[in-house]
């Protein structure tokens, strides 16, 4: 099939990795370039780097809204537009200008978790089981019609980052499997069922201080959760700590936040009782560390409090 691909991170290259090596890829639309690092140099998203390695014709528009745009994608003549993490609300012109309209792959159970950040939030609140949803794209939020679903369990110490690369992989496949039924006639779009108001909002910053009253299960799924951006964080005497990679344990401790083991590991009682084992960590403006390292040039006394 011809294919348009719109698309901006990461998480979007193996599925135009796959669709360039299954069809025929006649655009590829991405987000404009931004301003990276201390010296804000432009640069281009990873589908843009995917798609010039391939000598694919990039278009990176402001807005969508614009009539040459959608004027623009109608003459193109595709036999479906791909959209995967794209970043941008298409207008119903858009959405009905390839003859079988845009396919989308959503990185969760849907309708469970609409919105911007599926992979995060089922971390964080600890979900046994996610997947990825390929559907019909309509003109409501991750509302369309389902045409395929895969599923996968989430490991207990799986951080959104490992799921982000695993669920990518997993929905490049799902959607070249999806586009062979609609090319076979065979594919049958399901309504999605009722959300179950588990909307995946945007993660900010706000989200990053560790309440240590929380559970430890709690907490360690925070950490997972906000992995690699924003992290999980935390104070110890007034300096910021932001922790990367813990363990629950089978240790008890007493108050929330105290520090109960600082001898090559650091181990933290939580609001429950229960502990975790803190096994990387930032000060800020410091490299990462594993905790071992960390702890070489960083006294914490048994006792300290950590959110103070």
């Amino acid at each position: 099939m011809n294919v348009i691909f719109m698309g901006t991170p990461d998480f979007a290259v193996p599925c135009l990795q796959k669709l360039i090596k299954n069809h025929n890829v006649i655009a590829v639309f991405s987000q404009p370039d931004k301003p990276v690092g201390r010296k804000q140099v432009l640069m281009p998203t990873p589908v843009k780097a995917c798609a010039i390695e391939h000598n694919i014709d990039v278009f990176q528009p402001t807005s969508l809204k614009n009539d040459d745009v959608s004027a623009q994608i109608e003459n193109m003549n595709a036999d479906v537009i791909v959209v995967v993490a794209y970043g941008k609300i298409l207008p119903k012109r858009i959405l009905e200008a390839a003859k079988y309209g845009c396919i989308n792959v959503h990185a969760s159970l849907l309708p469970k978790y609409r919105g911007a950040a599926p992979i995060q939030w089922s971390v964080i609140n600890g979900d046994k089981e996610t997947g990825v949803t390929v559907m019909q794209m309509d003109e409501g939020l991750d509302t369309g019609d389902i045409l395929r679903i895969e599923k996968t369990e989430i490991g207990e110490n799986e951080t959104s980052e490992e799921l982000f690369n695993r669920l990518s992989l997993i929905g490049a496949d799902a959607l070249i499997k999806t586009l062979d039924d609609i090319e076979k006639g065979i594919s049958k779009p399901i309504p999605q069922g009722k959300s179950d108001n588990s909307y995946a909002e945007k993660i900010t910053k706000a989200l990053s201080p560790i309440d240590w009253n929380k559970s430890a299960v709690e907490v360690h799924n925070l950490v997972r959760g906000l992995q690699t951006w924003p992290c999980a964080q935390t104070k110890l005497n007034g300096k910021n700590i932001k922790i990367h990679k813990s363990v629950l344990t089978d240790i008890t401790g007493a108050k929330a936040g105290e520090v109960i083991e600082n001898n090559k590991k650091l181990i933290v009682s939580c609001g429950d009782g229960h502990c975790i084992e803190i096994l990387e960590l930032q000060l800020d403006g410091k490299k990462r560390m594993d905790t071992k390292s960390f702890l070489m040039g960083n006294k914490i006394e048994i006792g300290a409090l950590l959110g103070e």
